[in-house]
C-alpha cells in the first residue's frame, strides 16, 4: 500500500466536499479522478499530497514513500529561470545528476530556452514547467491536476507514454478522455460527497456506471410499486387499521422514508442563437506577423454556415491569432477581414472575461442579459444559471469563491447567454469536467451556425470537426475530416519525406569519419560487465526480499533499492544500444 485515506471528510466553507470516504492507492494503480466542477477534486488531491489538512479522517503513507504533486495553478518564482524553477526544491547534487533529463523533458514540452525567466512565461508555459518539475521528482506517487492542459498533440502523446511506463502509483484529475482511456486502470468518481470506485478505464467506466444507474432505477421502481400496494392496504378504512400488523406498518413507514437514489446533476445546454444572413466571415489574403516572425501568411477563407473546423498546431504556432482574426479582434498586417452584418460572434477565449471576484454570480450573468431565447423556449438568467449547475446558494456568492472549473463554466454560460450565431472557441475544454464536456459536445453538434474550435482535446475534435486547419510555419494547411483523419494524413505526408532524406544521406559525401572518443571507447569495453553486475544485484535484491519475512521496513528498503537498480539498468541498456549502433557505423566505414 502506497497511500490510504480512511473516513475522510472535507469541508469548503459551508459546502461538504467529501463525507466519510475511503481511498486506497497501491503500486501500479493509475487512478483517474472525475466529477463535476466544484465537487472538490483539486482539494481532494491536495489533501492526499499533504498540502491541505482534512476536517476529519486519516491519511496514511509509508515514511519512505515520496509524493510529487502538480497543482492546477502551481506557485512559481518569477525571478527564477526555467531550469532553476524545475530544481527549485531539490539539492544541488540532485540537479547535477538530473539536469540532462530535465532539459530533455523541457524540450519535449516546448520549452527549449532554459534560461528564460519564469515571470515572462505565459500561463500555459508555467504549467508545463511545473509538470517537468513534478515528473523529474523521484516519486513513488504522482498526483497530477489537469496535466494535459496547455499541451499540444505531440506533448500529450509523449506524456501519455511516460505515465504508462511509470511504475509507481498515479492519481490524476484530467478532462482528456483519450488520456483516461489509455493511461488509467481505475476510475474514482466524486459525486455528492462520496467516492465511487471502478476498476476500469474510461470506456469500461461508462458501461459500469450505466449499469449502476439502471440497477438504482430498477430498485426505485420496485420500491414505488411496493409503496403503492402498502399505501392501499394502510388506507383501507379506520376499522381495519386496528387489526393490522404493527410490523407491517413499521416496514411501510421505513420504506416511505427511504431516500430515492441520488442522480448526478447535469449541465443542460440549449442552443440559443440569432438569425444569420448569407454573408458570414471572409478572410482575403490575410497575413499577421509579430516582429520578424510571420504567424499567418497570405491566408484566405470564406466561412460557411455548416462549417465545423478544428484548428490544431504546436503551441505558439498562431492558432489563437487565427481565431482572433476571424473574430475581427486583431487587425491583419495585410489583407482584409469582412464580417457580415448579421454575424454575432461568441468568442470563448483562453483568457476569458475579466471577472470581478467580488461580484456575485447572479449579478455577473444579469448584466449580460435578463433572459435568453432557445429552441426549448425563453429562459431567465436565473433559470439558465440553474441549468448550468449554479443553484440559488451558488448564485448569491462572490465569483472569487468558485472553483477554477466553476468559473470556466460561468464564462461559457456568459458567452452562450449572448445568443451568438457564430462560435469561436479557444481551448473550451480546459478545466471542464468530463460530464460537462459530453453535454457541451451535444450542444455544439446541435448548434445551427458555424463553429471554429482551437483545441488539444482529441476526443472533442474527433466527435465535432469535419475539417482541420493546421497552423504550421506561417501557413494554414486544410484537411478534410476529424482529428484522427488529420493524424493519418500527416503521417502519410511525413513518410516519403523521411525516405527521401535517407536517400540523400546515403548519397552525401563523407566529410568526416566516425570514431569513438577515448571515454566512449573505455565505456564500450566495460559496459557488458556493468550490465551483468546490475542484473546480478537485482537478482540478489529479489532473493533478499523473499527472505525478509515480516520485516516490513527492510522489505520497503529492498523494494526501493530494486527500483533504483532497475532504473540504472534501463539507462545503462539505452547507453549500450547507442554505443553498439555507433560501433556498427564505425565498422561500416571500413568496409
Amino acid at each position: 500500500m502506497l497511500l490510504s485515506a480512511e473516513h475522510l471528510s472535507i469541508n469548503f466553507g459551508s459546502r461538504q466536499l467529501l463525507e466519510d470516504v475511503n481511498f486506497y492507492l497501491n503500486e501500479g494503480d493509475k487512478i483517474g479522478v472525475i466529477g463535476i466542477n466544484g465537487t472538490g477534486k483539486s482539494t481532494f488531491l491536495k489533501v492526499l499530497a499533504g498540502r491541505l489538512e482534512a476536517d476529519a479522517g486519516t491519511i496514511s503513507r509509508n515514511p519512505n514513500v515520496q509524493v510529487s504533486l502538480l497543482e492546477q495553478n502551481p506557485p512559481m518564482e518569477d525571478d527564477a529561470t526555467v531550469l532553476e524553477q524545475v530544481f527549485l526544491h531539490f539539492p544541488k547534487e540532485f540537479r547535477e545528476l538530473n539536469e540532462y533529463e530535465a532539459k530533455s523533458m523541457l524540450n519535449r514540452l516546448g520549452l527549449p530556452d532554459y534560461e528564460q525567466k519564469v515571470g515572462t512565461l505565459s500561463g500555459g508555459q508555467r504549467k508545463r514547467v511545473a509538470l517537468a518539475a513534478a515528473l523529474i521528482h523521484p516519486a513513488d506517487v504522482l498526483i497530477l491536476d489537469e496535466p494535459t492542459n496547455h499541451l499540444d498533440a505531440e506533448m500529450t502523446a509523449w506524456l501519455e507514454g511516460w505515465l504508462r511506463r511509470f511504475k509507481g502509483g498515479l492519481v490524476m484529475v484530467t478532462h482528456d478522455r483519450y488520456f483516461l482511456e489509455r493511461v488509467v486502470n481505475h476510475i474514482t468518481e466524486l459525486s455528492r460527497g462520496k467516492l465511487y470506485h471502478y476498476e476500469a478505464n474510461y470506456s469500461k467506466y461508462l458501461e459500469l456506471k450505466a449499469q449502476r444507474a439502471e440497477m438504482a432505477e430498477a430498485s426505485e421502481r420496485k420500491r414505488q410499486s411496493i409503496l403503492r400496494t402498502e399505501r392501499e392496504w394502510i388506507m383501507r378504512g379506520c376499522r381495519a387499521r386496528t387489526t393490522k400488523s404493527k410490523d407491517r406498518i413499521e416496514r411501510y413507514e421505513a420504506l416511505k422514508n427511504q431516500d430515492a437514489p441520488e442522480t448526478d446533476d447535469t449541465v443542460q445546454l440549449a442552443a440559443a442563437s440569432s438569425r444569420l444572413g448569407k454573408k458570414l466571415i471572409e478572410l482575403h489574403n490575410v497575413s499577421k506577423s509579430y516582429g520578424q516572425r510571420a504567424v499567418i501568411r497570405d491566408f484566405s477563407y470564406n466561412l460557411l454556415r455548416n462549417d465545423r473546423i478544428g484548428i490544431v498546431g504546436h503551441n505558439g504556432a498562431g492558432k489563437s491569432t487565427l481565431l482572433r482574426l476571424f473574430a475581427g479582434e486583431l487587425t491583419p498586417d495585410s489583407g482584409t477581414v469582412d464580417i457580415g452584418t448579421t454575424v454575432k460572434i461568441g468568442h470563448f477565449s483562453q483568457e476569458g472575461r475579466e471577472l470581478d471576484l467580488n461580484q456575485r454570480v447572479y449579478d455577473f450573468i444579469h448584466e449580460i442579459g435578463d433572459e435568453v431565447r432557445t429552441d426549448e423556449g425563453t429562459f431567465t438568467a436565473k433559470a439558465m444559471m440553474e441549468r448550468f449547475l449554479f443553484p440559488g446558494d451558488l448564485q448569491s456568492i462572490p465569483i472569487g469563491r468558485l472553483s477554477g472549473g466553476e468559473r470556466r463554466r460561468l464564462y461559457l454560460l456568459s458567452v452562450l447567454m449572448e445568443a451568438p450565431n457564430v462560435l469561436l472557441l479557444d481551448e473550451p475544454t480546459n478545466d471542464l469536467d468530463v460530464m460537462t464536456l459530453s453535454i457541451l459536445e451535444d450542444y455544439l453538434q446541435g448548434f445551427p451556425g458555424p463553429i471554429l474550435i482551437v483545441s488539444h482535446d482529441r476526443f472533442l475534435l474527433d466527435k465535432l470537426a469535419e475539417q482541420v486547419f493546421e497552423v504550421r510555419d506561417g501557413e494554414v494547411l486544410r484537411y478534410t475530416g476529424n482529428w484522427s483523419d488529420w493524424q493519418a494524413k500527416r503521417k502519410e505526408e511525413e513518410t516519403p519525406v523521411k525516405v527521401e532524406e535517407s536517400k540523400m544521406a546515403q548519397e552525401r559525401p563523407r566529410e568526416r569519419k566516425l570514431k569513438f572518443t577515448f571515454k566512449e571507447q573505455r565505456e564500450y569495453e566495460t559496459i557488458d560487465a556493468d550490465l551483468a553486475a546490475l542484473e546480478r544485484q537485482i537478482s540478489e535484491c529479489e532473493e533478499a526480499q523473499g527472505a525478509c519475512g515480516s520485516d516490513y521496513v527492510k522489505l520497503q528498503d529492498l523494494q526501493a533499492k530494486q527500483a533504483e537498480l532497475e532504473a540504472a539498468l534501463e539507462a545503462k541498456t539505452e547507453r549500450w544500444m547507442y554505443l553498439n549502433e555507433l560501433k556498427e557505423k564505425i565498422d561500416a566505414q571500413d568496409t
